[in-house]
């Protein structure tokens, strides 16, 4: 019986195998654009299911790389076993504690749904179908990042397997090193079974979508420069440039205020004294519904995106967005960051001086629209102020760690890398060696 055939005895979950019923859609990333090559899938039953796998991996030179559904996927996994940890579900709430026990498949509308009854919150992403541990793993940019961070800074600690399949609890004081590594790097050090991070106070939350033609772009562009110049660390605003096939453009502003509703209103005032919109759904809201202000898919689909970070939003950048139509991309979208983005952190990325994130959006519905998206993505990254790195969560699969981190902190990265996983068993999206 040769190495993966042997999976099937070595783990109590699904296994897949080329040739298999089901193995192409078992190995399909949520990126349908991404070919995702591997030499087998496992879906773990539970933690110990990873840790034998891991095991048999390490023992037969085999490599290991874990998804829950596959956001962040890059297509770099030729040879490697895809873990999906989508059954490792735990979910336990403690609301006097204000902390949560999150399970590595457990997406992050389930726990917003769990906190929202108790007044708290996690720090939920713009898509409720992502995974909580998957965001943390990369840092994580939330909509409440402006008043409590990057997700990463509230996670207190993780189960992991590490690379010789023992099951390990790490914490700021139990290996510091790798808890650091490990809130925004991403999974490459370890695999997360399950983590536990802090909940917030969310006992009220306003938020929703202003949508209006594009011909009132400049006046909204404007509006939300005055609002972002002064907005209070509660409120978050995007603005996003929006061109879907067979409508026409359109420009919206999402936001959400940790608030009541007379006073986002009253921060939100430049947007009030414009024309009437086409749709304004801002409501007061359970945290629990969060995911609807965007609307993002929730069914995987083809796509191909870009992100910046801008050093500001001055009037020569706001004539650079708007100078010409976003098309062939669907969406051009500014968030706001500052706030607690900006204050010390203790993960690998540090604190957020830039602003602004830029992420642009657009479908290769085949290979000249591809090559038709990347380049316009390319001129209007090249025509803002950008600072030159990136988040680390919004890599795009040619991109690498080294485009998220200082040289500084990747050569600590690696060091710990080299540490934990010398043989390189685990491999993650972006490896800090790659």
């Amino acid at each position: 019986m040769d190495s993966l055939t042997a999976l099937r005895s070595v783990v109590r979950g699904r296994v897949w195998l080329p040739g298999d019923p089901g193995f192409d859609a078992a190995r399909r990333p949520w990126n349908l654009a991404i070919e995702q090559p591997v030499a087998a899938v496992a879906e773990a039953a539970d933690a110990d299911d990873v840790a034998a796998l891991v095991r048999h991996a390490r023992a037969t030179g085999l490599g290991v790389t874990a998804q829950p559904n596959g956001h962040g996927a890059t297509g770099r996994t030729d040879g490697l076993i895809l873990l999906r940890t989508t059954r490792l579900d735990t979910l336990r709430i403690d609301p006097a504690a204000r902390r949560a026990r999150v399970g590595a498949g457990v997406p992050s509308g389930r726990l917003q749904a769990a906190a929202a009854p108790h007044g708290l919150t996690g720090l939920p992403g713009s898509s409720p179908v992502v995974s909580v541990t998957g965001a943390a793993l990369g840092g994580g940019l939330s909509w409440f990042g402006r008043a409590h961070g990057w997700i990463a800074d509230s996670v207190t600690a993780l189960d992991v397997i590490d690379a010789d399949g023992r099951s390990r609890r790490v914490t700021a004081t139990d290996d510091s090193d790798l808890f650091w590594a490990l809130r925004g790097a991403g999974g490459d050090f370890a695999i997360v079974t399950a983590l536990e991070l802090t909940l917030h106070p969310a006992p009220h939350l306003y938020g929703g979508r202003m949508l209006w033609t594009a011909e009132h772009a400049p006046a909204v562009l404007e509006a939300y420069r005055r609002i972002t110049a002064t907005a209070p660390e509660e409120l978050t605003a995007w603005l996003d440039l929006l061109h879907f096939p067979g409508a026409d453009p359109m420009v919206a502003v999402d936001v959400t205020h940790l608030g009541g509703e007379d006073e986002a209103r009253d921060l939100l005032a430049p947007l009030e004294r414009l024309p009437r919109p086409l749709s304004d759904g801002r409501r007061v809201m359970s945290v629990a519904e969060i995911g609807s202000i965007t609307a993002e898919p929730t069914d995987p689909g083809p796509g191909l995106s870009r992100a910046e970070l801008l050093t500001g939003l001055d009037d020569a950048a706001a004539k650079t967005l708007l100078a010409d139509p976003i098309t062939p991309l669907l969406s051009a979208q500014i968030r706001h960051l500052g706030g607690a983005f900006a204050r010390p952190s203790d993960s690998p990325h540090g604190p957020l001086s830039e602003p602004y994130a830029l992420y642009l959006f657009g479908i290769p519905a085949d290979p000249a629209t591809a090559q038709a998206v990347t380049a316009r993505q390319r001129a209007l990254a090249e025509a803002l102020p950008v600072s030159g790195r990136k988040p680390f969560t919004f890599l795009g699969p040619r991109e690498s760690a080294a485009d998220a981190f200082t040289p500084a902190t990747l050569e600590r990265l690696r060091e710990i890398k080299h540490r934990h996983d010398p043989r390189g068993v685990i491999r993650s999206n972006f490896p800090v060696l790659g």
